[in-house]
């Protein structure tokens, strides 16, 4: 069932999870704000978004202790739809994204994880990494040296305060961090970028909003070339970030249950006056790092983040940029994975191109789904290159019965076609020619039509040609597809109709 859950889910680590929502709260708000300004909207759109997002996702998405939110890479896509028709427009996309989301998980979209190479997921993360990075350079260029000492210090506190005995491990080094730098902020009175500066926070829980569109077809022929491409993105992060924190945890997580958990969490966003949004990286990686495992830190999370800026919005935005910066690039620095870069020299030519790809194009266009797709591409051109390769044929002649056997070893595809093709003598004068296939497979249309040059071929010179040790898989296909054996359709062909 979609909405039950283990126990073990919930509380198998309520300590931990309670510490690591709160840090994670207060992570979400900048970012949710800033989001909100790029998208041209009311900061509250992706504060509201970012509460309902992560409190749905902890309920009936599929991965505990992933943070879905409001996101970078949404937003983007977002701003000409806000920009030619307004908020109600962007509420209804919002809903159709969703939607699409919960159709995906049914059909089972989240299986084709499956086809992505661990080269493009180490790019996605390396990419992630590096614009998570980039994103906090506005917060220190043109500023005082106060806010690059306040940095220096979030970070020194982050990595050195979980070496402290005993208390060290029992709270959240991030956590330290905001606490500390807001308070030195607040005793010096030091005149530095907050986050209030950011924009103004909501001071009302949200309401039930339906969007004021117009239900017709050309609502929808507004809306569906933006919820088309906003669910796919959002899919695309929410599995690859899930793959991620699988890995950070050691654990596995249900891929189409996380397709339909996203779904589900964006109409409710739509239905609250929110945005669409998906899993992120660099809130999960803080949530793992800070000790989050279970559903109840993604509660906790949304909660208190709706809680903050509503109720405690006057302490909240006294927190001093510098300290959710520096709590920022630790998630950059760890997010980053500093082995691959190691094991440039040690991985084959294919992976790293591959790797290196993916991560220049979703740096360059900040388009996350383009760059796995890319990457998708490259690896599955340099294997089916790969694969061309292990495709043998041997030949020998009996020169008593004037016989020509051809034995085809290997996979014959789209790759390999041309050279079993070549693999024919097609000059030489035999009464009869054997092609043994008992130790090859025909994998498409493409195969069976070099299969029907060959024989076509081979029989204009005057040969009988014969096939044999087809595989049943191999037979289906030609027999389906092939012409050789089919006078009719050879003749078609030959008289050019």
């Amino acid at each position: 069932m979609l909405l039950l859950s283990k126990k073990q889910d919930w509380f198998g680590n309520t300590r931990g999870d309670i510490m690591a929502g709160l840090v994670v709260a207060l992570a979400l708000i900048p970012e949710a704000i800033a989001f909100s300004i790029i998208a041209g909207v009311d900061p509250k759109v992706g504060l509201y978004a970012s509460f309902c997002i992560a409190v749905v996702t902890a309920i009936v998405g599929g991965r505990p202790g992933m943070i879905s939110a409001a996101t970078g890479a949404m937003v983007l896509l977002m701003v000409t739809l806000v920009k030619d028709h307004g908020l109600q427009y962007l509420l209804a996309t919002t809903l159709l994204t969703g939607v699409l989301q919960i159709v995906a998980g049914y059909l089972r979209l989240g299986s084709l994880m499956r086809f992505v190479s661990r080269s493009v997921v180490t790019g996605f993360v390396n990419a992630l990494a590096i614009l998570i990075f980039i994103a906090q350079l506005p917060e220190l260029t043109n500023v005082t040296w106060h806010v690059y000492a306040m940095t220096a210090s979030g970070l020194g506190i982050i990595y050195l305060f979980p070496y402290l005995p005993v208390i060290g491990k029992s709270i959240p080094s991030p956590l330290v961090c905001i606490v500390v730098l807001t308070g030195i902020a607040l005793m010096l009175k030091l005149d530095i970028r907050t986050v209030g500066d950011m924009g103004q926070l909501p001071d009302t829980l949200p309401v039930f909003l339906w969007p004021d569109v117009p239900f017709n077809l050309r609502t929808l022929e507004i809306i569906l070339p933006y919820a088309v491409p906003l669910a796919m993105v959002g899919l695309l992060e929410s599995l690859m970030t899930a793959t991620i924190v699988d890995d950070l945890t050691d654990t596995e997580s249900d891929k189409n249950r996380e397709c339909k958990g996203q779904g589900i969490a964006n109409i409710g966003a739509g239905l609250l006056g929110g945005m669409a949004g998906c899993a992120m990286i660099g809130q999960s990686v803080i949530n793992i790092k800070s000790g989050g495992r279970g559903r109840l830190s993604t509660l906790l999370a949304g909660s208190f983040l709706l809680i903050m800026v509503v109720f405690l919005g006057d302490w909240i935005k006294q927190i001093p940029m510098a300290a959710l910066v520096a709590v920022m690039i630790m998630v950059s620095i760890g997010t980053f994975s500093w082995g691959s870069v190691r094991d440039l020299k040690a991985h084959p030519l294919s992976s790293n191109v591959v790797m290196i790809m993916t991560v220049m194009v979703v740096v360059w266009t900040h388009n996350l789904a383009l760059g796995v797709f890319v990457g998708v591409l490259l690896a599955s051109l340099f294997f089916a290159n790969k694969i061309s390769h292990y495709m043998l044929v041997e030949s020998e002649f009996d020169e008593e019965n004037d016989v020509r056997t051809y034995r085809i070893v290997g996979q014959v595809f789209f790759s390999s076609a041309d050279k079993f093709i070549a693999a024919f003598d097609f000059k030489e004068a035999v009464e009869k020619v054997v092609i043994d296939l008992s130790h090859a497979h025909f994998w498409d249309i493409t195969a069976v039509s070099s299969l029907d040059k060959v024989v076509l071929k081979l029989r204009r010179q005057g040969a009988d040609v014969e096939l044999i040790g087809l595989n049943e898989a191999s037979s289906t296909i030609i027999d389906s597809f092939a012409i050789h054996d089919k006078p009719d359709e050879i003749e078609k062909i030959m008289g050019g109709h």
